[in-house]
């Protein structure tokens, strides 16, 4: 469904290390391209190679477990050089570096300690969908994919694997029941473009008939 946030998380290896000015950083993906995810039995997912072409990453912040209510552990602001936060979009998919103030904030402390022991390895993100195509719809689980985004609003630590090969999760309630949506929205959309096609056929076969006088 175009323009709804979505929440995907992977379960790719996190890195934590120490820069030479004595900065503590971690890093890690929040989106790997052509991984399929099975999406609560609904459908699969995939990210289409390209997706983040065009996205924009105007205000981007960096949790744990999708907390947007505490202080962000690090910023980008239309990813400029320097922010504690930077976005890298390669040819795996984005590619997330945050500098982390572990002197003064308990979290960024703990977030980098758990990343450092190998506790927590996986990264999730918040986005919103420009574009998607989907197949199979007649079958029991019909693929998705989404080969634009919008934009991403929040990338984040996470705790538990979603995605088996990238990633992990802090999907709830309100972002399975739009998951569910999105599919409903777009079998609705499938059988409206098969309605109109089959109207379309119709009128073309009465102005034929007309034509030719049957």
């Amino acid at each position: 469904m175009k323009n709804e946030k979505v929440i995907r998380a992977y379960s790719v290896e996190m890195r934590a290390q120490v820069l030479e000015d004595n900065t503590k950083e971690i890093s890690g993906y929040a989106a790997v391209f052509g991984d399929v995810a099975d999406i609560y039995g609904y459908y699969e997912e995939v990210i289409a190679r390209g997706a983040f072409d065009g996205c924009k990453f105007r205000d981007v912040i960096l949790c744990i477990n999708h907390d947007t209510e505490k202080i962000p552990l690090a910023r980008s602001r239309n990813n400029t050089p320097n922010s504690t936060l930077q976005l890298t979009v390669d040819e795996r998919g984005l590619f997330v570096r945050a500098k982390l103030d572990t002197e003064r904030n308990a979290d960024a402390a703990a977030l980098y300690s758990a990343v450092e022991r190998g506790d927590m390895a996986g990264m999730s993100f918040i986005f919103s969908v420009a574009e998607e195509e989907w197949k199979d719809m007649d079958s029991d689980k019909p693929q998705r994919t989404i080969t634009k985004i919008a934009e991403v609003y929040e990338v984040t630590a996470a705790t538990f694997p979603f995605y088996e090969a990238t990633t992990l999760d802090a999907r709830g309630k309100e972002s399975l029941e739009r998951d569910f949506k999105a599919l409903e929205s777009a079998r609705a959309a499938e059988k409206d473009a098969l309605e109109s096609a089959k109207v379309e056929r119709m009128r073309k076969l009465y102005k034929t008939r007309a034509n030719l006088g049957i």
